[in-house]
């Protein structure tokens, strides 16, 4: 809830109409004011307060006018007791809304790992998307807290599914190969074992290389760029590894891995490691390919 609220608007979304003075006729005091501000509260959010502080100052002074309260009388309401409850039930039931159950939240993060979480990175969106849902239900949404925790185990599971069906579509053999780029490499202490095939021949490893740019247009990083681009075809990863995602979330997936030290990837699971190093060769393959056809012919040609 914005805490700045302009005269017009205040106007606009925080009179009180006929139906709801009729609602709060029966009350008084506190009660009165605490009822109104929630309800008001509620036609704006779809949800109730987690405390006194959300409440917007300047529309809690225009609604203790309207009901004859003083403003400072919300302090004094209760946020714990029986008839807290009944009023948030009646308010929901003036609305056309019912209380979110476990199951509502069991279903809406399973219904965020399905649909959103492939096509949707930010967090924040993820969170709103669950609270339109649940407003288009007609269902109140979790508290602010419990849909980030919500929108964390579907990120979670679907993370989880996206690696293992990774997997499962590469070979034993590819994985070696995959798992062979940081045996042996360097970690950030810049301390590392011998790896058979990790480390190319001027010390640097494989992996290190194939997270690199370019570097400055010329023979020498044409001929850099060749070499991965022939490391890459050689682990033979399926060419339609990641067909059925979206190409900004196999981006993502490959900025993670370059970001990753190797011991940082040897201590993750096999499923997680191996697709963001699969991420990592399937991007730079398809970078090192469009970016001049011409050119890299006339580097094969150079080597040969």
């Amino acid at each position: 809830m914005r805490q700045d609220w302009e005269p017009e608007d205040l106007i606009e979304v925080w009179t009180l109409l006929e139906d709801d003075m009729k609602k709060v006729r029966n009350k008084s005091g506190a009660t009165r004011l605490g009822f109104a501000l929630m309800l008001k509260y509620f036609e704006v959010e779809a949800r109730f307060p987690e405390s006194a502080q959300e409440m917007p100052a300047a529309a809690m002074e225009y609604v203790a006018q309207q009901v004859k309260v003083a403003a400072g009388a919300w302090a004094d309401c209760d946020w714990q007791g029986d008839r807290i409850k009944r009023h948030r039930k009646q308010i929901r039931e003036a609305y056309g809304f019912r209380a979110n159950t476990e199951e509502d939240q069991e279903r809406l993060a399973e219904w965020l790992a399905a649909e959103l979480c492939p096509v949707e990175l930010s967090r924040d969106r993820l969170a709103a998307a669950v609270v339109a849902r649940c407003r288009n239900d007609h269902i109140e949404p979790p508290a602010p807290g419990q849909v980030g925790r919500l929108v964390g185990k579907a990120v979670k599971d679907f993370e989880a599914q996206f690696c293992r069906s990774r997997v499962e579509q590469i070979s034993h053999a590819t994985r070696s190969r995959l798992e062979d780029l940081v045996a042996g490499s360097e970690d950030e202490t810049g301390e590392g074992a011998d790896g058979d095939g990790a480390v190319s021949a001027g010390g640097r490893s494989h992996f290190a290389e194939l997270k690199a740019d370019p570097g400055v247009p010329g023979l020498e990083s044409l001929l850099a760029e060749v070499n991965k681009l022939q490391r890459v075809r050689r682990l033979e990863l399926p060419a339609d590894l990641f067909a059925d995602v979206s190409e900004k979330l196999v981006d993502a997936w490959r900025a993670r891995a370059s970001k990753e030290y190797p011991a940082n990837l040897e201590r993750m699971k096999p499923p997680r490691r191996l697709t963001l190093l699969a991420a990592l060769c399937h991007v730079r393959q398809t970078e090192i390919t469009e970016a001049s056809p011409g050119v890299w012919t006339r580097g094969f040609m150079l080597r040969v």
